[in-house]
């Protein structure tokens, strides 16, 4: 794919494109709202926060929070599956092969659960990297879903309840100030778990190496 046709491509996905198609849609029920959040496992750039507050404030909140939890863990699932489907068949081996990888991959079979829970919980981040690394190591589905339900569930709310309440943020410039803090928060930790969880990783080996 050139340079310019995924340019085309990610313009149809901002998100004026992507409310247009909620607003224009609705009338499908909640398919459009569960098909948005459903994409974002395989399109990353989709904006995590905007789409599952979009899905609140055109549906309700409950509606909106049932169909973005419905359609992530759905999206979750399907990449998974897929990657654990594609690395059998050899195709990601040779990325698979890095030793950087190889390393993460050891991580992810001892400490899958926590580390994708963790990491879940937050709507900025690199989770998409997240459902691959959990495929590519072999974590159990069982675990997998133990992780990513109550993980995303708690994120979904606390997004949709924003999202369902986004005209008092705006008029209210305390509130609106602690939404931008709370969202810049939000990918500070990010961060810290993420270089927590290499430092425990780190540590493990060096004992391992001792």
């Amino acid at each position: 794919m050139t340079g310019t046709s995924a340019d085309g491509m990610m313009s149809l996905l901002n998100e004026e494109a992507l409310t247009w198609f909620l607003e224009t849609f609705r009338s499908l029920g909640p398919l459009p709202g569960i098909l948005i959040t459903f994409m974002k496992s395989f399109v990353p750039p989709l904006p995590t926060a905007f789409i599952v507050g979009l899905n609140a404030a055109v549906y309700g909140f409950w509606p909106g929070f049932l169909y973005s939890w419905f359609g992530i863990i759905t999206g979750c699932m399907v990449t998974f599956w897929i990657i654990r489907k594609v690395g059998d068949a050899g195709i990601l081996n040779r990325w698979a092969s890095k030793p950087k990888v190889v390393k993460g991959m050891h991580w992810i079979r001892k400490n899958g659960f926590s580390y994708v829970f963790l990491l879940s919980i937050l709507p900025v981040g690199p989770f998409v990297a997240v459902n691959i690394a959990a495929g590519l190591g072999r974590m159990r589905m069982a675990s997998y879903l133990a992780a990513i339900i109550p993980g995303k569930g708690l994120m979904v709310l606390l997004v949709s309840f924003v999202g369902a309440n986004f005209s008092s943020f705006i008029t209210q410039p305390p509130l609106l100030a602690g939404l931008v803090f709370g969202i810049f928060a939000l990918m500070w930790i990010s961060k810290k778990v993420e270089t927590y969880i290499l430092g425990k990783q780190a540590m493990s080996e060096t004992k391992a190496e001792m």
